[in-house]
C-alpha cells in the first residue's frame, strides 16, 4: 500500500464502549468498500479521549473511489448515522502518510539475537 489515512478521533471517554462498537463495525465495511484496514486503536493508558484508525490505499485516487463506495454502502451509512446520533466523536482529523521502507512490520529480536 502506498498511502495510509490516519484518522485521529477525540472521543467522549464515557462512551468508550460505543466507540469500540463503531470501530468494530468498520472491520466489515472498510474492506468491502476497498480500503485495507490496518486497525482501530482505543486509549489504554494515559490520555483517555484519543483514538486512532488507520486505513491504507494504493493511491489518493483509490481513496477517492473508496469514499464513493462508502457513501453508497448501507452499513457504512448506518455507522455514520449512529456516530452522529450518539455524539461520541467530538472531533476527527485525517492525515495521509506514507511508510518509510524498512520500518513497518519488523519483528522484535529476543535477548539471544534470534527472531
Amino acid at each position: 500500500m502506498s498511502i495510509t489515512c490516519v484518522i485521529r478521533y477525540e472521543i467522549d471517554p464515557f462512551q468508550l464502549s460505543t466507540f469500540k462498537q463503531y470501530a468494530e463495525n468498520w472491520g466489515k465495511i472498510i474492506p468491502r468498500c476497498g480500503g485495507h484496514l490496518i486497525g482501530y486503536f482505543l486509549p489504554h493508558e494515559g490520555t483517555n479521549n484519543v483514538a486512532w484508525g488507520l486505513i491504507a490505499f494504493e493511491s489518493l485516487a483509490a481513496y477517492e473511489a473508496y469514499r464513493v463506495r462508502l457513501k453508497s454502502d448501507d452499513e457504512g451509512h448506518a455507522n455514520f448515522t449512529m456516530a452522529q446520533e450518539r455524539r461520541f466523536i467530538l472531533k476527527e482529523e485525517r492525515s495521509f502518510v506514507e511508510v518509510v521502507d524498512g520500518t513497518l512490520g519488523i519483528e522484535p529480536i529476543n535477548k539471544e539475537g534470534a527472531l
